[in-house]
């Protein structure tokens, strides 16, 4: 048992500080039996394994290994290695690429006067607290329950490495697992990995599948497809040798003639977006008709939060399913990190990229986990590897399944009832403003497309200068909609925000044509 140290927040004064100090001091040597302990457990842990683990030797006096090394340590590694001196190590690096002398850094500060400078620049930061935000475009300002956090920060959960060993992991992969069959029963699709990096990255692994299943390189997307994830099908198609054919929008929708047209029988897989991003559902199972009808594969990505209320994939035809997993249980946190999703049908099981936990039984007949499917490169031959995926990613997927665990399967569908009829409200608020129309007029969710008869930088400055992100600008991605403006609504934003949202984009378009008018611009 170790010495409970006499640590107390109640120190006042220099006396009673020096005194708690040498109390802790005291009680340090108390904590070595424990250390050592630890240690010889370890060790006969590794000699059961036919590893030898060498015990380094702590007392009162030395430091732990995790000082920094001293000159006499530096050199005594110097001397074994042969080599006189640090510099000698980089000798083979030509010396235009070197600097040459110290970094030119200021000198230290304290902590205190560290985080106020930290604190300083991060306040330059606009973030969702600060101001009220109908940014979306793949990323939402989603509530996160207090919950989450209560789970993802415990430490079993939080500093993990990949579960090799089930026997001590059990926590870890039954939260895949969990995690798996949450995104099977959202997508009506019967197998899920346990994440992926986000979704861009994974609707490329589906294009990497999708080439393997049927041994063709020609990739179809509609032009509804997140920017994104369209630009990953290129950056990875420049590997995988595939060209990527883009297919219009009509009306904020795919072009259902333009897609049949452009899929042949060459077609690896056909990429479409649930809604797109426009905001627009989309009909998927007419659209997936025809790249069924010539062989082809057919790839959804969807928003998860729209899958409360909307068919799943799965039941639309869809082989897979992806999507980026941010609006469950994550935050926005500046772009990431967040995680991605990919379920499919049993055929192509062992094409997808990531884990796969599975469910088993032990010796004595106990529920168990265990990794049943590794298909990364340190597992099998790199060349047979579907994906890279690791660890960092299983802690943002576990925040989605505790998320949506705190929902519960009637909430979930609320949650989506409540984001149609917010919607449906901001959509008809911002129409009747003049000098804003609607984009189009097709069913949405949670994000809608606007025009606006004013520069879209300038309104948005207008916006921010009032505390509201309005929303993103359109143009960024889609020339063609220079105007644009995409407006997405979460749970956060009251009737009371959409309100004031349509106030300020009133005046600030007035004020703006006002200006236009003033200067001579018809």
């Amino acid at each position: 048992m170790v010495a409970a140290l006499p640590i107390t927040g109640s120190a006042t004064t220099p006396n009673e500080i020096a005194s708690n100090a040498a109390a802790i001091a005291k009680g340090i040597p108390a904590l070595i039996p424990a250390v050592n302990e630890s240690l010889r457990i370890r060790r006969t842990l590794g000699a059961s394994r036919g590893k030898a683990i060498d015990e380094p030797h702590y007392d009162g006096s030395s430091v732990s290994r995790y000082t920094s090394a001293t000159d006499d340590d530096r050199r005594e590694m110097l001397d074994a290695i042969g080599v006189g001196s640090i510099d000698e190590l980089f000798e083979d690096i030509p010396k235009t690429l070197r600097l040459g002398r110290p970094l030119d850094l200021p000198d230290g500060k304290p902590e205190t006067e560290v985080h106020d400078r930290l604190s300083a620049l991060a306040s330059r930061n606009a973030h969702a607290e600060a101001e009220t935000s109908f940014l979306g475009a793949g990323m939402y300002d989603h509530y996160v329950p207090a919950i989450v956090d209560a789970i993802t920060s415990r430490s079993e959960f939080l500093t993990p490495y990949t579960p090799y060993q089930p026997e001590i992991s059990q926590g870890g992969l039954q939260a895949m697992f969990e995690f798996q069959t949450a995104m099977s029963e959202l997508t009506g699709l019967p197998v899920s990995n346990a994440a992926l990096y986000e979704g861009p990255s994974a609707a490329a692994s589906a294009a990497y599948l999708a080439i393997g299943a049927t041994g063709r390189r020609k990739l179809v997307a509609s032009r509804g497809v997140h920017p994104h994830s369209r630009e990953s099908l290129v950056t990875y198609g420049a590997g995988y040798g595939s060209e990527l054919v883009e297919v219009p929008l009509a009306a904020g929708q795919t072009d259902a003639a333009a897609l049949a047209e452009a899929i042949d029988d060459e077609t690896a897989a056909v990429f479409l977006q649930q809604p797109n991003f426009l905001g627009s559902v989309e009909d998927i199972e007419a659209l997936g008709a025809s790249a069924k009808e010539r062989g082809a594969l057919v790839v959804v990505a969807c928003d998860p939060i729209a899958l409360s209320i909307l068919k799943p994939p799965g039941q639309c035809g869809a082989d897979i399913a992806v999507g980026e997993g941010q609006p469950l249980g994550n935050r926005l946190d500046y772009g990431g990190p967040s995680f991605g999703f990919f379920c499919a049908t049993e055929e192509h099981i062992r094409r997808m990229p990531g884990r796969i936990a599975g469910e088993t039984t032990d010796v004595d007949g106990r529920r168990g986990f265990v990794l049943t499917l590794q298909t990364r490169e340190q597992h099998i031959r790199r060349e047979k590897a579907t994906h890279n995926i690791c660890t960092a990613q299983a802690l943002n997927a576990l925040a989605g399944m505790v998320h949506l665990a705190w929902l519960g399967k009637r909430g979930f569908v609320e949650l989506g009832e409540l984001l149609v009829r917010r919607t449906a409200y901001a959509r008809e608020r911002l129409a009747d403003v003049d000098g804003v129309d609607l984009l189009h007029d097709a069913p949405v969710v949670r994000e809608f497309a606007v025009t606006v008869d004013a520069p879209v930088a300038d309104l948005l400055d207008r916006c921010a200068e009032q505390g509201i992100g309005a929303g993103y600008p359109l143009a960024r991605d889609y020339p063609e909609h220079e105007n644009g403006l995409l407006v997405a609504i979460t749970e956060r934003r009251s009737r009371q925000d959409i309100d004031r949202l349509a106030d300020v984009l009133a005046a600030a378009v007035a004020d703006l044509r006002g200006s236009r008018v003033a200067e001579g611009v018809a």
